[in-house]
């Protein structure tokens, strides 16, 4: 074990031993913030240092069997002892390393996913329909929760643009790599001579902003508009001014909202998606600036990279970042993403123990 990691361990440690006299305390709990961050940090630590703490004990393990060498009535023993030994020390060390990568601050949080249909017409908006159900049966499989926070049909079937909103503990971290072009190559239901068509949506993955700590919105900064919903609803959601437009006068970002009958909703719904997109603008320029030339998943940035194809004549879908292809077009739109998405975030990994290994 690198020394620079034996002493961040050691610090660890002994971090866990102040935060188990700190939770012990009876006058913490008179500080529910206070108690809340403790309770984290500890929670946090806590699988590390117990890894830290087997890896102690397989280390004095395998000094004492080395000891026992030189006594001839012993040695056999010590030697296969000492392959044990550092063979556990081994897989040890490589799950602390896993441990220790740098956690993405916005895993936990709930997201807002904005499909779009991009090149194709009537087909990509047929494509965003097909793509909100897959996320949709995914969000269902995952037992998260979805609400849709605008949505703008295509007269042929399909979206224009639909955004949701998936609440789950985890949602950011197993969708967070959705973000990107996506292609579909299929003969579309009008086509009369059998010819494949390509087209294409783009899909944004955002973590729900903490409006408090995330993005700060100067009120004399938005533009809101309010004007009578369109579409499905009934005559109420026709009759009032209910739908909300959001204009972020700084960077131009609109946001509209439509879908509830309450403009009070509406504009609460609407705000947070502003917020959650002013975030992702920051993320995305703080990443540009301090990009190396280390590769990416996520890539560019760019909305309209193209990140993966579905092939329906073929039945594959292939994702063009760490070049996989899989057999199974009709399971995967069906919301069997999973082995999909862990790909992805082993690959992701595999990134971040290369770096880990170079410092």
């Amino acid at each position: 074990m690198k020394p620079s990691m034996q002493k961040k361990l050691a610090g660890l440690s002994d971090r866990i031993q102040e935060l188990n006299t700190l939770l012990g305390s009876a006058t913490i709990t008179n500080d529910m913030d206070y108690y809340r961050k403790i309770t984290k940090e500890h929670s946090d630590i806590t699988p590390i240092v117990d890894e830290y703490h087997a890896y102690k004990k397989n280390e004095a393990n395998l000094n004492e069997a080395q000891s026992m060498l030189s006594d001839p009535e012993m040695k056999e023993f010590a030697q296969e002892e000492i392959e044990q030994c550092k063979l556990k020390l081994v897989t040890i060390e490589d799950n602390l390393q896993k441990l220790l990568l740098p956690k993405d601050p916005s895993d936990e949080k709930n997201i807002f996913l904005e499909i779009r249909a991009g090149t194709g017409g009537d087909e990509s908006a047929l494509f965003a329909g097909d793509l909100f159900r897959m996320y949709s049966r995914y969000t269902e499989r995952q037992g998260w929760k979805m609400e849709i926070v605008s949505s703008s049909e295509s007269e042929v079937g399909g979206y224009k643009e639909i955004i949701m909103k998936i609440i789950g503990q985890g949602a950011y971290s197993k969708l967070k790599f959705e973000s990107g072009g996506h292609r579909v190559q299929r003969v579309p239901d009008t086509e009369t001579q059998g010819r494949i068509h390509t087209s294409a949506c783009t899909v944004a993955v955002l973590p729900e902003a903490d409006e408090i700590s995330d993005v700060i919105i100067n009120p004399a900064e938005i533009r809101l508009d309010t004007y009578r919903a369109s579409g499905a609803g009934g005559q109420h959601i026709n009759k009032t001014d209910s739908a909300v437009r959001i204009t972020h006068l700084p960077t131009g970002i609109v946001v509209e909202c439509q879908d509830d009958r309450s403009q009070h909703r509406n504009k609460a719904q609407a705000m947070s998606v502003l917020a959650a997109r002013i975030r992702d603008a920051q993320i995305r320029e703080q990443q540009s600036k301090l990009a190396s030339d280390r590769r990416s998943l996520i890539g560019s940035g760019d909305r309209s990279e193209r990140i993966r194809t579905y092939n329906y004549p073929q039945g594959r879908i292939t994702d063009h970042r760490i070049n996989l292809t899989l057999y199974k077009i009709e399971a995967i739109t069906d919301g069997d993403m999973e082995e999909l998405i862990n790909a992805l975030s082993n690959e992701h990994q595999a990134d971040l123990l290369a770096g880990f290994a170079e410092d």
